[in-house]
Order: structure tokens, then sequence, then C-alpha cells
């Protein structure tokens, strides 16, 4: 073997190693999309300058004027830009526009959403999911799937085709003022595995994910919006760290990469130039390094990360020729299409590449459907999205979420509740709160309530308030996601817990930021500490289910908040009583038990009753509970959830009721069958045309009740042969504590029920007799 061939052998390694070989990067869905028919006679409509605006995605509302409205109609028939991101708005309202732009348009338009936590980070009357910091708590990473694609569901229902998440920063910095909680966390791997998962919910079903701030934006303590920040890492930390999730997401598919305004020296030393409109960054890095292939959008060329420093249409400009496909928000849409005609004429940007690109736009908007666009149907728009299965998702994901960072004692979940007497005190609302309810439901619960402005002398109240009492669970809400205001913790807030955690057992649950944990110093001295992320009603519903056992605690923190509280830190528990849930978790339907209110009502408008309490358990799970109406009919009290009752008859409704609605189900018997022709007993007597339906609704005729024990006593004592103080063959029945009742006395039951007179039959007499002779039929 000569010198020659030997260099070869040995270079040949280091070259593969050191990246000189192509990689092959699996292409995003829309550029493998096959057949370019329309993309190719779209394209063929459009003149050099449309060609550009194909190039724009503007910005539009949905609660703005009928100016506004007129300006999109603008853009949209006169300049024919290629497609908008709605900001805030509503669904009917965003609809209704949309079918009007999309009318007006020559090439249909690809509509965005900055939709992190799905529609309703932008939109009201819609479902809002979990931040992401918050599903960076998640174990089961299914669950984001599920999420992605119910996220999907809602976008496609609502004419979106883009939506721009999911956030792959890595939040390595707690000081950030504009990522924080829209990060999955501070751990690369977390970050990826949740963001991939994310893209591919959405993408699997028909809407193109955004991989966003790349090259990224979690180490800064400056909002690109107000200014330009800087990051100060090397190139080999960039890579290791800040890459690894947009290297996943590319891996598996991609479909667009937002790039974020960003000052990074590792990169690009050029002044005063982001992220965004360096060639470095978008075209050597991205597209030709990491061989990303997907439509890449700047970020919104309005924030002052690049607005400070470059007019309208010199930044439109320098984001093309920096490689960026999408120009997100363009201040003045005229001026950037004359600025990129002059580029053309200087020669700084080829027609050609401009076409290039505008044919990666047409093949997106194919694959996204619009190619065979359809107006957007209006009727049923809030109910399609706002549905139970969005509901429950919702739910599992906050379930899941919740993170039991210390539990002295195994305090949690609480038992032996006959020996508690608990306090419950909200730092940041005086109002009774949803958390304080559902504790309520698990065992009595005092409540107290301070918002941020309690006076001094409220505060000390409370904490000698609490001396009567041997647990106290503190409700740690109405917090911020702004470092720079201490996270929304107030100096009065912090003194009423330190004070209270320094004398009484005590669980503290946060409604807030993990990084908020830093900055209360007596919280490691609390018994148990629940991590609950954020203040809306879902997290305060089943923080209180996990403290009781509702629920277990499964989630782990995804960043490290202190140097008590780190990054993977969470206990396990598993649960212990009901849960508190929607019927859909437990395979049953929200509409169908909705009808169970009107059937309350009914009776109480009926005179059947004064008021009611229908509880619904299924399979451990509470999915139905509501009161009605009052105690009396003279409605002075009314009905509580709280409220006890002496059950009896409970074997009417949990036995004999459900078995024959089996019965009828199948068809093997019918409500107005006479119960004759299914125990033959009846024939012959009184009872013969008596039906099921008039023994359910207590119109059978049948006497209240017959005192059966009379004839088993004579002067005070027992007949013989009757009991036995103890059981046996002959004696099986316990009736008593010590007594038992002969094996045949049942069939004498029987025989004077049988021989019973009947009385007014569709005449209201509750009655036990006619289960008897159920018994014998089911």
């Amino acid at each position: 073997m000569n010198n020659q061939l030997k260099v070869f052998f040995v270079l040949f390694p280091l070259l593969l190693s050191a990246g000189f070989i192509s990689r092959n990067e699996p292409l995003p869905a829309f550029q493998d999309e096959k057949g370019n028919q329309w993309v190719d006679s779209v394209f063929a409509t459009l003149s050099p300058d449309e060609r550009i605006a194909q190039l724009f995605m503007v910005a539009a509302y949905s609660n703005k004027d009928k100016k506004h409205e007129c300006e999109i109609d603008s853009l949209v028939i006169k300049h024919k830009i290629g497609g908008l991101i709605f900001f805030q708005g509503g669904p009917v309202r965003q609809a209704v526009l949309t079918n009007r732009y999309q009318k007006a348009a020559k090439v249909p338009l690809l509509i965005s959403i900055d939709g992190e936590w799905g529609l309703a980070m932008r939109l009201d009357s819609t479902t809002s999911f979990p931040k992401q910091m918050t599903l960076g708590a998640i174990q089961d990473e299914t669950l984001i799937y599920e999420m992605g694609k119910e996220i999907a569901r809602q976008c496609k229902r609502i004419g979106i085709h883009v939506n721009l998440a999911p956030v792959a920063d890595v939040n390595n910095n707690p000081l950030n003022p504009v990522i924080g909680y829209r990060s999955f966390g501070e751990d690369k791997y977390n970050v990826a595995r949740k963001a991939v998962m994310y893209m591919k919910g959405m993408q699997d079903n028909g809407v193109m994910a955004n991989g966003k701030h790349f090259p990224g934006h979690g180490d800064t303590d400056s909002d690109s919006h107000k200014t330009l920040p800087t990051i100060a890492s090397s190139k080999e930390r960039m890579d290791s760290l800040e890459l690894y999730p947009f290297r996943q997401m590319i891996k598996e598919g991609l479909g667009s990469m937002m790039v974020a305004h960003l000052y990074i020296p590792a990169y690009d030393t050029t002044r005063n130039t982001a992220s965004t409109l360096s060639k470095k960054v978008v075209t050597d890095l991205l597209k030709n390094e990491m061989q990303f292939q997907g439509l890449v959008f700047t970020d919104a060329l309005n924030m002052k990360g690049v607005s400070k420093f470059f007019a309208p249409g010199i930044v439109d400009v320098k984001a093309l020729l920096a490689g960026n496909d999408v120009l997100l928000f363009a201040e003045d849409v005229p001026t950037a299409i004359d600025s990129i005609k002059m580029a053309i004429a200087r020669g700084e940007i080829s027609q050609e590449e401009i076409d290039q690109r505008c044919k990666k736009i047409l093949k997106a908007k194919q694959w996204c459907g619009l190619d065979k666009l359809k107006p957007i149907r209006i009727k049923n728009l809030l109910d399609e999205l706002n549905t139970p299965f969005a509901g429950l998702i919702n739910r599992k994901l906050v379930e899941n979420a919740m993170t039991l960072l210390s539990n002295r004692d195994s305090l949690i979940p609480l038992k032996r509740l006959d020996t508690l007497r608990i306090a419950c005190v909200s730092l940041g609302h005086d109002d009774e709160t949803t958390f304080y309810r559902m504790l309520h439901n698990y065992a009595p619960v005092d409540y107290f309530g301070l918002n941020k402005k309690a006076k001094d002398a409220l505060c000390d109240s409370v904490i000698k308030w609490v001396d009567g009492y041997n647990l106290v669970i503190i409700q740690l809400d109405n917090l911020t996601t702004n470092p720079a205001q201490d996270f929304g913790l107030t100096e009065k807030m912090e003194y009423v817990m330190n004070c209270i955690i320094a004398k009484k057992k005590t669980i503290v649950s946060v409604f807030g930021s993990p990084y908020v944990l830093a900055r209360l110093d007596s919280i490691r001295y609390a018994h148990a500490v629940v991590m609950s992320y954020e203040g809306t009603s879902l997290f305060e519903d089943y923080s209180a289910q996990l403290i009781f056992g509702g629920i277990g605690a499964k989630g782990r923190l995804p960043v490290t908040a202190s140097q008590d509280f780190k990054l993977g830190q969470g206990l396990s528990t598993a649960p212990i009583r009901l849960k508190y849930t929607v019927p859909e978790e437990a395979g049953m339907s929200s509409a169908e038990l909705s009808k169970i209110d009107s059937i309350a009502l009914k009776g109480i408008k009926d005179k059947a009753y004064p008021g009611c309490q229908v509880l619904v358990v299924k399979e451990g799970k509470v999915v139905y509970q509501k009161a009605f109406g009052f105690h009396t009919y003279e409605n002075k009290r009314p009905v509580k959830l709280t409220d006890l009752y002496d059950l009896a008859s409970v074997t009417k409704i949990s036995a004999s009721t459900p078995a024959l609605m089996r019965l009828v189900e199948e068809k093997k018997v019918h409500l107005d069958s006479a119960m004759s022709v299914y125990y033959k007993e009846l024939n012959g007597t009184n009872k013969e045309k008596m039906t099921f339906r008039q023994v359910f609704t207590h119109q059978s005729g049948l006497p209240a009740w017959i005192p059966f024990w009379k004839r088993t006593v004579s002067k005070g004592v027992y007949r013989p042969g009757i009991y036995s103080t103890t059981p046996s063959k002959e004696y099986p029945y316990r009736v008593a504590e010590k007594l038992y009742i002969s094996r045949s006395y049942p069939d004498s039951i029987m025989q004077r029920i049988i021989s019973c007179e009947v009385d007014s039959p569709g005449k209201f007499v509750y009655s036990d007799l006619g289960y008897y002779l159920l018994q014998k039929i089911i």
C-alpha cells in the first residue's frame, strides 16, 4: 500500500468526524410533497413584484377598528402579500375576517398565530393549555403530543396553518424576562424531547410547527421586544447546549424555524446586527451547517431588537440577504417591496433567489391544504373549539405537572382527618378561592384570605388566628412572571408566611414561577411544598386534590429554582381518595350528564321535593356534583354541597335500578310490562297487572310497609324456631347483632307481600314491598 493511500485512510475518518461529509437531514414534510403542479401553476401567474410580496406575513387583529381591516384588505388586494399572523381578538371575529381576506386574495394566504399554549395566547373564549415551563415538569410525554394534536385540530377549525410554537429555548437564566415560563426548562434533553413531541402532535395533524427562537434566547436578561440582547457564549457552548433542541427538531422533520433578534459575537461581530439579519447565522449556520430546509421566519421586524437600528425597507432587505424566507410583521410593506426591488437592481440579491423562496412558500401552502381552500364554517365554531375532550387533555396535563418538592413525615396525602383542625390561608386573594373550595370537599377547612394590599393589623390577626389549628395550608398566589418584580411576591406575603411556618405544621402550595422559591427563605422549613406553577382555577383544583390524595404527585422540577429545590426534584405519591374530574375521564358524556340539571329543577318546580343534591361517582372519580333548591318548601335554607345526609334505601338505586336498566337496554324486559309475565307467582292475584314502572315510581298501590317482625314475637318474646343467636345452615341470615333468622322465613315474607291488599294504583305511596318482588325477577 503506497503512502498516499495510507494518508487517505487516515484522513477519511477524520473528515467524517469533522463534519466535512454531508449529512442528509430529513426533509420537512412540505418539501417532500409529491406533485408541484399547483405550485408551478400559481407561480406562473405571479409578477416579479407579486413573488416578492409572497414573502411577507403581516400582523392582523380581530379586535381593531374598520380602518385596520381596510389596511389589511389593501395589502391583500393591492400588494398581494403571502400571509397573515393574527394577534389579539376573538375566534368568531377572526374566522369572519379570515374568510374575507382569503376571498380577496389572489393566492390563498398562509395564516399563522403565536399559540404557544394554544389559541388562548391570542384569542379570548378558547382553551388555555399550560405554559411550557409547566409542561416541562410532566414525565409522560405522550400527553405533550396529545396537546399538540388538539391544538392542531383547533387551528385547522379556525383556518390557521402555522402555529408559531414550540419554544425550544433552553432557559438557563432565571432572570430571563421574556422566555422564562415559555421554555420547557433548563435541561436541553427535556426541552428537546418535549419540543419534538409538541411539533409532531401538530405536524402529524396538518398544522406546521415553528421552532423558536433560533439559535437560543434562553440565556438573556433583556427582552428583544425592547432592545437587542447579547449572548456572550462561545460557539462551543452554543453548539453543545442552545442548539441541541433545534437540531433534534430538524432531525424529526421540523417545518419552520423562527430566528431571534440576538447579538451573538461568537457568530457575527457586526455592530448592531441581530442574528435575524446575520447571514452567518441564518445561511451559514442554520441552512448550511445544520442543513435546515424548512421555512425560515424572522422574528417580528417591528421589535426593537432590529427596528431600533434599521428603518422599514432596510431591515426587510437585510433579513432577506441573511437568508430568511418569511418576513414577519413588516411595518411598511410597500416601502419594503420597493427596497427589495432596488436591492435586486443593485445585484445584492437575484430575482432567482426571490423566486426560489416564493416557490418554497407555495409548497408550504400546498402542504397546509391551501390548494383546496374552503371557507371556515362559522356555525358552532365556539362549541367545536372548546370541546369536552380539549378540557380533558388540559386536566391531564395539569394533573401530571403537579410537583411535590418536600414532604416531611409523608404528610401528603393527608391522613387521619379526624385528628386535624385545618386552616387555609391565601396570600394573594381575600375572596374564597377554587383551591379552598376543593380542600373543603375533602374535610372541614376554615379560610382566611389576604390580598397584597392588606393592612399590617389584618396580617397580624391572621398570624394569631392560626393558633387554633394544628395544620395550616398556605396558598401563595396572585404572582407574576416578572423577575424584576420578584415574581409578584411582596414583603407582607413573605412576612405572614414566615411567621406561620415558624410556629405551625405547614403545607405551602406555590401558584407561580418556580424561580420565586429562591425568594422564600423560610419555605425550606415547611412540612410540605407543592409546586403548582400557574394561578388558574384548574391548577388550584388539582393542587388541593394532591394534598388530600385525590390524585398522586408525578411532576419533576424543570429548572433549578434555588439551592434547596433543584432540577429534576420531585416526590411521587399514590392517590388514596376520590378524584374530582370531568365525565369524559370516566368514559361518560358531559352533555348527557348535564341533563340531570333540568330533571332536578323540574322536580323542584313540580313540588316533588324542595331541593336535592346529586353526586355521580364512577371508578373512584367524582364526575358530577351539584346542589339544587332548599331544605324545606319555605325556601329559607339552600342546599349546599357540604350538607350531610342520612342515607337509606341505598340498594334501590345502587342495585335494583341499574340492574333493571341493564335488562331494559338488553330488551329482556319492558318497563310497562306486567311483572307477572316474569314472576308467575303473581298470576291470579291482585298484582297480576302491576308493572315495573309502577313499582319504580311508587305508584303500584302497595302499602308503604308491612311490619314483618311482629309475627316473630309474642308478648315481647321471640317465637320458637324463628331466631338463633348463632349462625348455622338453618339460621343463615343475620338480622341484628347475635341474631339470625330461619332460612325459610324469606318465603313467609314473600307470601305476605303477594297476598297483601292493593289500594289506588297510580297514587304515590313510598313503598319498599315492590322491590322484594323485583329481586325475584332480576
